[in-house]
């Protein structure tokens, strides 16, 4: 949606009477005046990005052709967080990591709570298609090649000095346990179940019978690093052009955890996983271990072939999307219950291999 005619820098855009404009024509003034004020940019347009959990996002062009990406927090209240996300992504494009930079505002500040709205605005990465959906051929050694340059910088991070924890408190076993036995309960008390409904009680059941399994694969695991992570290292997050990392963005705010689990949350992803054969998609993990190992060559072997392990045990402990027609049914659509079957899947896969693959990881390591 367009806006209104550029304004002299130092005035924000005028309001208009809001009669009867729609609720998001409203939010796209108000990002246009705040625009003008924090950052003296005056919009030509400005149209709502879909995606998006916790902020609202807006690709904007402005008076000189120039692309932007707004980041619109819903809330005043809860603005610290965020700003250390900021910084962190700061940090680590410092050192050369390919992180999104934030634009600064008229007073140099990451987020401006000045105009009507709290956002922070960023440099529009054109050409890109993220690693949402899975990832293949080259993609992966420059996942690899990017996550351990993060990593490698992270680790230097002021929030915390890595540290070795025991890798079998990676997953919560009892707590999943818990959760699945609420689960079938509350399906099983349901007046009528739709067909996702029933295979999620099914899956549901399958994951109790086999938690006692994942708690055994987790109770062999070696003492694994800890350290500040990215903290959101997904698909969605990750933005390629061609074959490169153009850019890693949404970092969380600076939290310790653990290495391999972030490797896996991205090396694992399980449409990477099913969407070729287990060989396949193994020779692909193994080019991104190999090149994260290249580019940060601190890391343990340890921490990297437990990933695998690290990963199945997650996906496996997780009740997402299964619980999602019991605690958040409106969410609930055929991407979610696609997800949900395709992620029972690939986790099932890799127990049923894992012996074998970390081996062939191992081996590839040595």
């Amino acid at each position: 949606m367009s806006t209104a005619h550029p304004q002299p820098a130092n005035e924000p855009v005028a309001a208009p009477s809001t009669l009867g404009r729609t609720p998001e024509e409203e939010q796209i003034r108000a990002l246009a005046d705040t625009l003008v004020l924090a950052y003296g940019l005056h919009p030509e347009d400005i149209t709502r990005i879909p995606e998006g959990t916790a902020t609202d996002n807006y690709a904007v062009v402005d008076q000189a052709g120039r692309r932007h990406f707004a980041k619109v927090y819903r809330s005043r209240e809860h603005l610290d967080p965020e700003r250390s996300s900021v910084e962190l992504s700061e940090y680590c494009a410092d050192a050369g990591v390919p992180a999104a930079r934030a634009t600064r505002t008229r007073e140099h500040e990451l987020i401006t709570t000045n105009g009507r709205l709290p956002m922070s605005l960023w440099s529009y990465v054109p050409h890109t298609g993220s690693a949402e959906g899975g990832l293949r051929g080259a993609r992966w050694a420059a996942i690899g090649t990017a996550m351990g340059r993060l990593h490698n910088r992270l680790a230097a991070h002021s929030a915390g000095v890595p540290t070795l924890e025991p890798g079998a408190a990676v997953c919560d076993v009892a707590a999943s346990r818990d959760r699945f036995e609420r689960l079938v309960h509350a399906y099983q008390h349901m007046p009528r179940l739709g067909e996702f409904e029933t295979w999620a009680l099914q899956a549901a059941r399958e994951r109790l019978a086999i938690l006692g399994g994942v708690e055994r694969a987790l109770a062999v695991l070696p003492q694994l690093t800890f350290q500040v992570l990215h903290g959101d290292m997904a698909g969605p997050n990750i933005l390629f052009q061609d074959d490169e990392v153009a850019a890693i963005v949404d970092f969380r705010p600076p939290a310790p955890g653990y290495l391999a689990w972030e490797i896996a949350r991205l090396g694992c992803d399980p449409k990477s996983v099913l969407d070729s054969s287990a060989e396949s998609w193994l020779t692909g993990y193994t080019d991104l271990t190999l090149a994260y190992r290249d580019a940060n060559p601190k890391a343990s072997a340890d921490d990297l072939v437990s990933s695998l392990r690290v990963g199945c045990a997650a996906m496996l402990c997780s009740a997402f999307p299964l619980s999602v027609p019991v605690e958040r049914p409106h969410i609930l659509d055929a991407a979610t219950e696609a997800y949900g079957r395709v992620r029972h899947e690939a986790a099932l896969m890799l127990l049923d291999r894992l012996p074998a693959m970390e081996e062939a990881l191992r081996d590839a390591l040595r």
